[in-house]
């Protein structure tokens, strides 16, 4: 897949552009609501569709399937993002008008992090293909934890990792100041709770990348694709979570289509890496079977939790209270 510079340089643009229009339409504090989040959502949505649409036109049926399918699959591997993103807030106590200028920040940082790593994933598969036997290996593990439900039920963020090298090089407070991640008192300068909640965002986004990027990798090794679908999976991430805010415990099957795409994605590469490296007789699993098995197990996920809802859904203890306190503890001082 023969990608010009000038491509790499607008899809950049692009980015840029849609980045700086979604902070300067949410600078102020408030609380993002259904609609706006719908729309926002929609936007999103169709701007990564038209891509798709453009990278079917420039370079064909199976670069376009390619796209589409690792699209599909950061979208619905964000929505654990979702989870544990509801999970600091309510730790926190973050008030909801101020969440979505974290996310934005938890957005970039992901997008950092996704190009880094999946530079990194790229340069070592083509070198080393074997590696994609320790990938499917990782997506494995991840789907296992994910199935018993061990994936992100810590509600103690004051030992998460970004927290703890925080506190190592500024002292933080307890209360909140407005949109300020830094203050001054007696020219001493102190970080907010608000910082503490960014740090630990971020270092969730980078553990998020472990699984994202062997997941993306199984679907193509193409840097434009594997970096544009993620991308644009990413940057709708901060309107899908006010989107589905207090309806995640409703999709309560959710998790467990997710731990068996990630299954599935970690057979397909250990599939794909033997065909490479053991014999080509082993068989190498299509794209557009990838894509159906994300489709019919997000559907089927969906259907399920809404015919049959779990127990504390049904009592309407499960979804979280739309306060501007969620439960949960502060930020230690020190």
């Amino acid at each position: 897949m023969n990608v010009p510079l000038w491509a790499w340089l607008a899809l950049g643009a692009v980015i840029v552009v849609m980045l700086a229009i979604d902070l300067l339409s949410h600078r102020g504090a408030h609380v993002i609501g259904f609609r706006e989040a719908a729309i926002w959502s929609t936007v999103w949505v169709a701007i990564a569709l038209a891509f798709g649409g453009i990278i079917f036109w420039a370079y064909g049926v199976d670069a376009g399937t390619q796209y589409t399918t690792a699209w599909l699959l950061e979208k619905s591997l964000s929505v654990d993002n979702l989870f544990v993103f509801a999970l600091i807030f309510g730790y926190f106590k973050v008030p909801r008008e101020y969440q979505h200028r974290v996310l934005f920040f938890g957005v970039f940082g992901a997008l950092i992090f996704r190009a880094i790593f999946l530079g990194v994933g790229v340069a070592v598969v083509e070198r080393f293909t074997v590696i994609l036997f320790a990938f499917g290996a990782i997506l494995l593990w991840s789907a296992w934890k994910m199935l018993k439900g061990d994936d992100g039920e810590e509600s103690d963020q004051s030992n998460n990792i970004g927290v703890r090298m925080l506190k190592r090089v500024i002292p933080l407070k307890d209360e909140y100041h407005g949109t300020k991640f830094f203050i001054k008192e007696a020219g001493k300068r102190y970080g907010t709770p608000l910082l503490a909640v960014v740090a630990a965002i971020e270092a969730a986004d980078l553990i998020f990348a472990v699984d994202s990027v062997p997941a993306v990798l199984a679907v193509s090794s193409e840097p434009f694709i594997v970096f544009s679908s993620n991308a644009f999976a990413i940057l709708g991430l901060r309107a899908l979570f006010f989107l589905l805010s207090g309806l995640l415990e409703r999709f309560h099957l959710l998790s467990k289509a997710l731990a068996f795409i990630l299954a599935f994605i970690g057979v397909k590469l250990f599939f794909q890496a033997g065909h490479e490296v053991i014999s080509p007789s082993i068989p190498h699993i299509p794209t557009w079977v990838s894509l159906g098995v994300i489709v019919i197990s997000l559907t089927l996920a969906i259907v399920l939790s809404l015919r049959h809802p779990a127990p504390a859904a049904v009592d309407g203890d499960s979804t979280p209270e739309s306060t501007d306190e969620p439960a949960g503890e502060p930020v230690d001082k020190h």
